[in-house]
C-alpha cells in the first residue's frame, strides 16, 4: 500500500500529540515518544506543553530531581530527556552511534586513546564528585598528559553510561552541567534489543523507513539486523518508493485530518527523526530552520507542516513572541497562530505584565 505524503504527515502529528492534546502525565508523555531532545534545558518543557493536556514546569522538574527521568548523552551522542528504565533499557543498544560520534568529532585525536584505563580513572572520580566535564578533563589529564584532554573526556561519555546532576538540564538553568554514572544515578541496566528500540520508534514516528531509523538513532547498516523484526510489522511504500514500517496494531491517519496550530521548540525531535523530512519540513524551508551547524530554531505548525519560526524576546515586564510565516497563505491563520502564541508566551515569560505576538513575513 503507497502512502501519501499527507498521510504520513498526519500520522506523524498523530503519534506525537501534535493533532490532539494528550491526557498523558510527562513520564508517560516522554516515554510515548522514546525520548526528547535537550542540548538546552528550556526546550523539552516546551515541547511537553505544546503536547499536553496539563503541563506544569515543576512537574518535569521533579521528575529529573526524583531519578524517574535522566538527561544524557543518548541518541546521535547528543543530549536527551529519557525516563530513567528506558536509559538502562537501551543505552546498550545505541552505544555504537556514541562510539560513532567520538571517532566523527576527533578522528586522529581519539585513535590511540586507552578506554579502558580512561574509564578505570574516570568512573570513581564521576561518582564520588559528581564534576563538570571540564573538572572531568583535567583529572583525565593529571594521569595521562600526552593525550588530548578534550577527546579523553568525550571518550568517557561515549563508552561509560554518563545522566547529568540535576539541576543541570532543569527550566531556566544555564548549560553548565555536572555528571555522575548512569549506574550510580539509575541503578543497574536491563538491556533490550535492538527490534524492541525499532518498535517503539515506529509507535512515535511511523510508519518509517530503516533509513529514518538510522537517522534518527545516528546508527548505520541497520537493515541486516532487523530483517527478524520486519516479519512482524507491516509494510507500506511512501510517495518514492521507499518501504516504510509500522506496527500491525496502529493505523495510518486521514491525510485531511485538520492540523491545529502548534509551536514547537528548538531542537523538536520531530524535525530530524526521519532521512526524508518531507513530511513536517518542505524542503524549500529546510535551511530557514536549521540555520548552522547543529542549531535548529522553534518553529510553527501551520495546517500540518512548519510555516514559521518564532523566539522570544523579554525586555523588563514585556515579553513579546516574533513569529517569522514562510509563506503569504499562512496570514490565513494569524488569528489562530496569535491566539496560540499568546498561550505559549505566557507558559515561557509567566512573570511579564504585558504580551505581544508581532506576526511578519520571514526576509
Amino acid at each position: 500500500m503507497a502512502l501519501s505524503l499527507r498521510q504520513l504527515n498526519r500520522t506523524l502529528l498523530a503519534r506525537q500529540h501534535l493533532l490532539e492534546r494528550a491526557p498523558l502525565d510527562s513520564l508517560a508523555a516522554i516515554e510515548s515518544l522514546v525520548a526528547l531532545q535537550s542540548q538546552i534545558p528550556n526546550p523539552p518543557y516546551i515541547g511537553l506543553w505544546t503536547r499536553l493536556q496539563r503541563f506544569e514546569r515543576d512537574e518535569l522538574t521533579t521528575l529529573l530531581q526524583s531519578r524517574h527521568l535522566a538527561r544524557a548523552p543518548w541518541l546521535r551522542s547528543t543530549l536527551h530527556l529519557v525516563s530513567a528504565a528506558d536509559h538502562q533499557r537501551f543505552q546498550a543498544v545505541i552505544q555504537p552511534a556514541l562510539a560513532r560520534g567520538l571517532r566523527s568529532f576527533f578522528g586522529a585525536r581519539a585513535k590511540d586513546l586507552d578506554i579502558e584505563r580512561l574509564i578505570q580513572i574516570a568512573k570513581p572520580y564521576l561518582e564520588a564528585e559528581q564534576p563538570a566535564i571540564g573538572a572531568l578533563r583535567d583529572k583525565l589529564q593529571e594521569h595521562m598528559p600526552d593525550q588530548d584532554k578534550q577527546a579523553m573526556a568525550y571518550a568517557v561519555r561515549s563508552y561509560l553510561p554518563l545522566v547529568q546532576v540535576p539541576p543541570s538540564g532543569t527550566w531556566g538553568v544555564g548549560t553548565r552541567a555536572t555528571y555522575t554514572t548512569a549506574e550510580s544515578w539509575l541503578g543497574p541496566a536491563e538491556p533490550a534489543d535492538l527490534g524492541a528500540l525499532f518498535r517503539r520508534y515506529l509507535a512515535a514516528y511511523g510508519p518509517a523507513s530503516v533509513m529514518d531509523f538510522q537517522t534518527w538513532t545516528g546508527m548505520t547498516s541497520l537493515k541486516a539486523q532487523l530483517a527478524a523484526a520486519f516479519k512482524e510489522l507491516v509494510e507500506y511504500r511512501d510517495d518514492a518508493g521507499n518501504a516504510c514500517f509500522d506496527l500491525p496494531e496502529l493505523s495510518v491517519s486521514d491525510a485531511e485530518a485538520p492540523a491545529p496550530i502548534r509551536f514547537l521548540p528548538e531542537y523538536d525531535n520531530i524535525l530530524i527523526a526521519h532521512r526524508d523530512r518531507r513530511r513536517i519540513l518542505p524542503e524549500q524551508h529546510r535551511k530557514k530552520v536549521f540555520v548552522s551547524a547543529g542549531r535548529v530554531l522553534g518553529t510553527v505548525i501551520i495546517d500540518g507542516f512548519v510555516g514559521a519560526v518564532w523566539r522570544v524576546q523579554q525586555d523588563k515586564a514585556r515579553a513579546t513572541l516574533h513569529v517569522s510565516l514562510f509563506e503569504d497563505t499562512a496570514l490565513a491563520a494569524r488569528d489562530a497562530i496569535e491566539a496560540e502564541g499568546l498561550a505559549l508566551l505566557r507558559f515561557i515569560a509567566d512573570g511579564a505584565e504585558v504580551y505581544r505576538v508581532e506576526i511578519a513575513r520571514h526576509a
